[in-house]
């Protein structure tokens, strides 16, 4: 049986990275009695595994990984079982039974929402965002950028991998940017390099420490359409 687990990550555990969280997450499993099933072999192991692993530094109300069980309690029982395990920093919100035809998490990985916004302890710049964000972003019919890689150097057009970007402001009236991207192993674009890229056409300078990245939720593509992975599956009664 695979049960997918959608979980926060806030607070100090944003620093924490995602081999860490793996491991975490084994010790909690154990904790939590959840019935987790292993595989054979010399060096058995718990069968997991992580939809999008999540960068350092950065906080979500959506992270997601698969599990198999051989049994399972309630989602509700679970949920309360899991949650008092945790440190503070890590909530679990989601328990729910996969389908045998549902995929795993991390193959079905397609887009994620965002929201960026500048740190209390900088100074927002003096710019009308909204007004270049027109002309930046809805206007051109492509966006080059040269994209530093391991290896070499890539043009992307952030037409092609941005399906949406958005301002809005909060109570301070404060500049909150939402950005809705390509995620998934064969194009994966961070939101840092887009808002760098918008900096940079504003003519700013860029400090990746000065903007807080808050990953909403991840996304599957399911017959051309984005359908969020905590929305699959079904609640164990």
């Amino acid at each position: 049986m695979r049960i997918r687990i959608k979980f926060k990550k806030y607070g100090v555990m944003k620093f924490i990275g995602h081999l860490d969280i793996m491991r975490y997450f084994q010790k909690c499993m154990r904790r939590g009695n959840i019935d987790i099933a292993y595989s054979e072999g010399f060096s058995p192991h718990q069968i997991m595994s992580f939809a999008a692993p999540l960068g350092v530094g950065i906080t979500s109300d959506g992270e997601y990984l698969d599990i198999e069980v051989n049994s399972t309690k309630s989602s509700e029982e679970s949920l309360k079982d899991l949650n008092a395990v945790m440190l503070e920093g890590i909530e679990i919100t989601s328990y729910r039974k996969l389908g045998n035809s549902d995929k795993k998490a991390m193959s079905l990985v397609a887009a994620a929402d965002y929201e960026l916004f500048i740190k209390e302890n900088y100074e927002v710049p003096d710019v009308n965002f909204e007004a270049a964000l027109e002309e930046y972003f809805h206007k051109p019919s492509e966006i080059l950028i040269t994209k530093q890689t391991k290896k070499s150097e890539k043009v992307m057009d952030l037409k092609k991998l941005v399906y949406d970007f958005k301002i809005r402001r909060d109570e301070n009236n404060r500049p909150v940017f939402y950005l809705h991207v390509c995620t998934g192993s064969t194009d994966n674009l961070k939101p840092e390099l887009v808002l760098s890229s918008f900096y940079e056409y504003l003519g700013l300078e860029f400090h990746p420490l000065s903007i807080q990245i808050h990953r909403i939720d991840v996304y599957g593509d399911i017959n051309g359409k984005f359908v969020s992975l905590g929305e699959m599956g079904e609640i164990i009664e």
